[in-house]
């Protein structure tokens, strides 16, 4: 293999970390923060953040993570979902969700748009988990591990977006606010994004050196 061929591996494989980095560590690190500025800690919705003293975290991340899967190269399949939920990662961070009390007809609009965009990004994570990240069989040991992972947080996702539909149209907003229910569905499907990139970016569950590569892409 060419030292740029090397290099591109390297890239990808960097981006995927990335990506996985940030999904596992964003609900902790906006609870935390929310909780060390002054603020409530535990917000209804991952999306209240924006509304919080680590705003700038939450906006930052997500464009973080938009900006990594628009420069994340793989596969033409990969390439064309990467640039979708990128973008919606982007919008879901500067489209914020619907403030609290009185709202302005804007505001009401881009609340809409917010919640379009998150769920064009949350399925957009699930189709990478399930469908793209678990192609090429399962001919060794740890892409046949790697897949139950894929597969687990693929269906977690998803899982969590019926469940947060549910939330929304079934649960009484009282019990909803006070147990966070759409706060732990949003940080449970961030976390299992990020867990699926972590182990896509080839950091834990590899295959032994002896392993033929091949299959395991």
């Amino acid at each position: 293999m060419s030292s740029r061929a090397d290099g591109a591996v390297l890239s990808y494989i960097g981006l995927r970390r990335s990506v996985g980095v940030i999904g596992i560590l964003l609900p902790f690190v906006l609870v935390a923060g929310d909780l060390l500025l002054g603020g409530d800690g535990l917000r209804d919705s991952i999306s209240r953040y924006y509304y919080s003293p680590v705003r700038d975290v939450f906006v930052g991340a997500l464009c973080a993570v938009g900006v990594f899967l628009f420069c994340y190269r793989y596969e033409r399949p990969d390439d064309r979902l990467a640039n979708v939920t990128g973008t919606a990662a982007i919008a879901v961070a500067l489209l914020p969700t619907r403030p609290d009390g009185p709202a302005t007809t804007a505001q009401v609009v881009v609340g809409y748009l917010h919640l379009l965009s998150a769920g064009v990004f949350f399925a957009g994570l699930a189709w990478f988990c399930l469908v793209l990240f678990t192609r090429g069989g399962s001919g060794t040991r740890g892409k046949r591990a790697r897949n139950v992972v894929y597969r687990v947080c693929g269906a977690t996702i998803v899982a969590c977006l019926v469940l947060a539909a549910l939330d929304a149209a079934a649960v009484p907003d009282a019990v909803a606010e006070r147990f966070h229910t759409l706060f732990w569905l949003e940080a449970v499907a961030i976390l299992a994004f990020g867990v699926a990139w972590f182990v896509k970016g080839d950091t834990i569950l590899t295959d032994s050196p002896t392993a033929d590569p091949a299959p395991a892409l």
